[in-house]
């Protein structure tokens, strides 16, 4: 199976943290000669496997906005695309391997609000005395919540990895 290295992954998500429209995402796994469709990303998502666009506003009057998803959505079609080929049932993967990714997610864009909201107010009391104090206790806050994020999601990886390791030899078993 046609695979996108992990350093080509890594270079994704660290020149595209803003995220990837649908088209840019198909753009990846075209580039890599790897089968995707508009239709499969649509479908997954419906079903929980990959996580929801968030609709963001583009510059200039009357632009619109336009659907982008987080730049690890490439990484978490990859791990799909390689789970179906070792014959993991949707089910399977739904309920075995993606059981706290959704969360995750959500626990990360809500911290990204919080404390989007945070600087926003700190930046309106910057004659205060105590703002440097604030600011500094929020640029603590964030590294821990993004440490926090990045420890969850090693945890899901060690708990995934170890799930397909028992499923892989329980399969071995049943076939042989």
């Amino acid at each position: 199976m046609l695979r996108i290295s992990e350093e080509e992954l890594d270079r994704i998500e660290r020149e595209r943290g803003a995220g990837l429209t649908s088209n840019e995402i198909l753009d990846v796994f075209a580039s890599h000669e790897i089968r995707f469709s508009e239709a499969t990303l649509r479908k997954w998502v419906q079903l929980g496997l990959l996580p929801r666009s968030v609709r963001v506003g583009r510059k200039g009057k009357h632009q619109g906005s336009q659907g982008m998803y987080p730049s690890r959505v490439v990484r978490q079609i990859q791990r799909v695309k390689e789970m179906m080929a070792q014959d993991y049932t949707i089910e399977e993967i739904q309920r075995e391997y993606l059981f706290v990714r959704g969360d995750i997610e959500e626990l990360e864009r809500t911290l990204g609000k919080v404390f989007e909201a945070l600087r926003g107010a700190a930046k309106t009391r910057r004659s205060e005395p105590s703002a440097r104090a604030v600011a500094n206790e929020l640029v603590n806050a964030e590294a821990l919540a993004h440490d926090l994020i990045a420890k969850l999601e090693s945890i899901e990886q060690r708990l995934i990895a170890a799930a397909t390791a028992g499923a892989g030899a329980t399969r071995q078993q049943a076939v042989g």
